[in-house]
């Protein structure tokens, strides 16, 4: 399929973990894809698990808007729209440092990447959707179930987590007159380079360290996919994917 003829993602945080998945989901599915990211070399071995993809890596940190501007522009250039932003990047942050010990700089990286990023992408991505022929598109957040409940020590993460949901519902208000559809998908214990610790023990809310079950991140590629390929009259406001026997729903 011709790129230009093709859907058109951006996909953030494209280098590993959910948003490597997720873009290799697509390219598979015969999506266009950008992949952003601060590594270029990672985002060149994502675009080689799919070598006959439309894919284009495009070096950004997120959290500057100059290089958020240059990301979609780069994207139009190459592919013609922007159909939708999977908005993915985002950091844990120093894990197992309690509030009053955390320093000012980590909780200001951890803002600025997952929420100042998030909002600077879907900006761009608006305004793109708004003024393209034909007109709209779709936005989805990775939240967290950080966004419900806390990890012990996570409280920039979570902040920021809590931030997005905030950002996906005023997102989508203002989209619905441009054919802009935002939704926001919640995930929990995806196996990743990010959640390996969780193999060997987490702490939990009553101070145990106990080993928590994962779930396979292509499960939740594919649930990112459905969620972009339905129509624009149609949106999944909120998914929640996690590991089925996870410590989250119930008490403990």
């Amino acid at each position: 399929m011709d790129a230009k003829q093709s859907k058109v993602a951006v996909v953030t945080g494209a280098g590993s973990g959910i948003g490597r998945a997720v873009a290799v989901e697509l390219l598979r599915a015969g999506w266009s894809v950008a992949l952003a990211g601060r590594r270029a070399g990672a985002l060149e071995e994502t675009a080689a698990l799919v070598p006959d993809g439309a894919s284009a890596a495009v070096r950004t940190d997120v959290s500057r808007p100059e290089e958020v501007a240059a990301l979609f522009a780069a994207t139009a250039d190459r592919f013609g729209r922007v159909d939708l932003l999977f908005n993915n990047a985002g950091t844990f942050g120093p894990g197992g440092v309690p509030v009053e010990d955390l320093p000012y700089e980590a909780w200001r990286h951890v803002v600025d990447t997952n929420l100042h990023g998030a909002f600077l992408c879907a900006q761009a991505a608006y305004r793109r959707m708004k003024e393209q022929d034909p007109r709209g598109g779709r936005i989805i957040n990775n939240g967290s179930v950080s966004a419900h409940a806390p990890r012990p020590h996570s409280v920039a993460y979570t902040a920021t987590k809590h931030a997005l949901t905030g950002l996906t519902k005023s997102l989508a208000l203002d989209g619905r007159a441009y054919g802009i559809a935002v939704g926001q998908i919640d995930i929990g214990n995806a196996a990743t380079d990010m959640t390996e610790g969780m193999r060997t023990g987490a702490l939990q809310a009553d101070g145990r360290v106990a080993v928590e079950p994962v779930m396979d991140v292509a499960d939740v590629a594919r649930t990112v996919r459905h969620m972009a390929e339905l129509p624009l009259e149609a949106n999944v406001q909120f998914a929640t994917v996690l590991a089925t026997t996870m410590p989250y729903v119930g008490r403990g």
